[in-house]
């Protein structure tokens, strides 16, 4: 028999807690090992448990759930539980496991747990194209990330896989098609310059000809240039005017 996910609930009402804590008492692949009812304690639960799926709650005193994500490397998925409906849109914008409204639909509840058997790390992705100050959470290498749109350096294709670059060189892969990087960022902000590159456009230094009616484009703080495939070129000069 396959083991139970080791659940950790992270929430500032004892009892909403208590509650979920019943509802999930239904569902033998969930094992509830901790809680935690405000960030420096959530903290110090995952180090210390390192659970399989994290319910957390958003909105909390002194720091949210976001807040929690920004601070610790978190490879559990993530539900989050919200009383607000506008965060729980964020929620599953920024690639969360699932969300629930408090308080919790328990056929709600069993569709989020129905998610957890699947293999797929993340969730489909959004067709609403994203916002440069909107925030993703992703699977970056082994480690669940919040990463903001617009530290989005450079995206390069990695097979199956995605590379990102951030503005602080940070380095990452995540399971991201170039067809939905590009369906997804800005495009006021993000231009794809090849089949296997997306760069960020605000960071272009300059660009220069190359051969065969090709150019090569210069971007701030990287030391490479990158080859613009004639495909591209044009829409990249319009780009610049």
């Amino acid at each position: 028999m396959k083991a139970p996910h080791r659940a950790l609930l992270i929430d500032d009402e004892r009892l909403a807690r208590k509650d979920l804590i019943s509802l999930l008492s239904a569902h033998d692949n969930i094992d509830v090992v901790g809680e935690a009812d405000d960030v420096p304690s959530a903290v110090k639960a995952i180090e210390k448990l390192n659970p399989d799926v994290i319910f957390l709650d958003i909105q909390m005193p002194g720091e949210s759930g976001f807040d929690l994500l920004n601070k610790i490397d978190v490879e559990a998925r993530i539900i989050f539980v919200t009383a607000y409906d506008e965060y729980a849109i964020r929620a599953f914008e920024v690639n969360a496991l699932d969300y629930l409204l408090k308080p919790v639909n328990p056929e709600r509840l069993e569709k989020a747990l129905e998610k957890l058997e699947s293999p797929e790390r993340e969730t489909p992705a959004r067709t609403r194209r994203l916002g440069y100050d909107d925030q993703l959470f992703l699977m970056l290498g082994r480690h669940f990330k919040f990463l903001r749109v617009k530290t989005i350096l450079i995206v390069t294709a990695a097979g199956d896989y995605s590379e990102v670059l951030t503005t602080d060189s940070a380095k990452g892969l995540t399971l991201k098609s170039m067809k939905e990087w590009e369906a997804r960022l800005p495009e006021q902000h993000f231009q794809r310059i090849h089949r296997s590159t997306i760069i960020n456009m605000n960071f272009v230094d300059r660009v220069e000809p190359w051969f065969n009616y090709s150019f090569r484009i210069h971007l701030k703080g990287v030391e490479e240039p990158f080859v613009i495939s004639r495909r591209y070129a044009t829409r990249l000069k319009d780009r610049l005017g």
